[in-house]
């Protein structure tokens, strides 16, 4: 069994470069920011270091409160060797348009950045730079790491954190212009399978449900199984598998650990119904918030009804 407790993660892993969002929640992490820090250039990268044992732990971008799931993460983890997630970070985004010295707001002709950074801050470029063409980088740190080198680089100014652009000694020609200044994005650290954290009261679980085929009320087959439980879905997306053309998977995310009697129930009744249930982990919910059992829900209900049942059967 793979060690749980930060004592034993030593070695961390990160969607790089230094300076993302990234590596801003895996500094929040308690303890990670005095072990040794692994940027990798991809999510993919990232988790099959994990796989291979190269690191103990990575950490992840997996939702954003504006642009919704991270598929690279999501897809990731619903294939390959299993991993599981033991926590969780949400990070305020805070972006600013950076670039070399000498380069004046006004000249600005191309951006490049993370697509989900782009898109939280399009309308501030259709305001201020309405002709620049957007460049796709592999993070936003990775716009402003460009910059920072010598020589030719493919855009003008780029879009990042801050910190990303303390680092390269960039200049920040505007900041602050995210469209959405509440926005938010989940991180999670994902481990390889081993020892569960144990439950807190205020716990999430996530799965990946895959189904024996495509038919009527399906979706609303695999829903029915939290419903009746009283258990609450946090985040429900839908995800390609790749076999076929309208072949799904559902990445889910829910209130409540597996030692929970609901959530327990719920699992027995998903693996009936689906072709397989990929469990990605129970851990601690980052803003603490403790799921409230509905009546007839909470583990001493469930205790009850399987004791019923027993002196019935006997």
């Amino acid at each position: 069994m793979t060690p749980r407790t930060l004592s034993d993660l030593h070695r961390f892993g990160y969607l790089g470069p230094r300076g993302t969002f990234t590596q801003m929640a895996l500094d929040a992490w308690d303890g990670a920011r005095h072990e040794e820090q692994v940027p990798f250039g991809s999510v993919d990268a990232a988790l099959d270091a994990l796989r291979s044992a190269e690191i103990d732990a990575a950490m992840v971008p997996i939702e954003n409160s504006v642009e919704g799931g991270v598929s690279a993460t999501l897809d990731a983890l619903a294939t390959g060797d299993p991993l599981v997630v033991i926590g969780e970070v949400l990070v305020p985004v805070t972006f600013v348009l950076c670039a070399r010295a000498g380069m004046p707001l006004g000249s600005v002709r191309s951006v490049g950045t993370h697509p989900h950074a782009w898109a939280q801050v399009r309308s501030w470029m259709a305001s201020h730079l309405p002709d620049a063409v957007y460049v796709p980088t592999l993070s936003t740190a990775a716009s402003a790491a460009a910059l920072g080198r010598p020589g030719d680089v493919m855009f003008d100014a780029g879009v990042c954190a801050p910190v990303a652009a303390a680092n390269e000694g960039l200049e920040i020609l505007a900041g602050d212009i995210g469209d959405n200044r509440a926005a938010v994005t989940r991180f999670v650290l994902v481990s390889r399978p081993g020892t569960l954290p144990e439950p807190t009261g205020a716990d999430k679980t996530t799965v990946v449900l895959f189904q024996r085929d495509d038919h009527a009320g399906g979706l609303l087959e695999l829903l029915e199984q939290f419903a009746v439980r009283g258990v609450n879905m946090t985040r429900l997306e839908s995800r390609p598998t790749g076999e076929a053309m309208g072949s799904y998977c559902f990445s889910i995310d829910f209130e409540g650990h597996v030692q929970d009697a609901r959530v327990g129930e719920t699992l027995m009744g998903l693996r009936r119904v689906c072709a397989d249930v990929r469990f990605l982990g129970s851990y601690p919910r980052a803003d603490g918030v403790r799921a409230d059992a509905r009546l007839g829900t909470a583990d001493h209900d469930f205790d009850a009804a399987r004791l019923w049942l027993e002196q019935l059967r006997s």
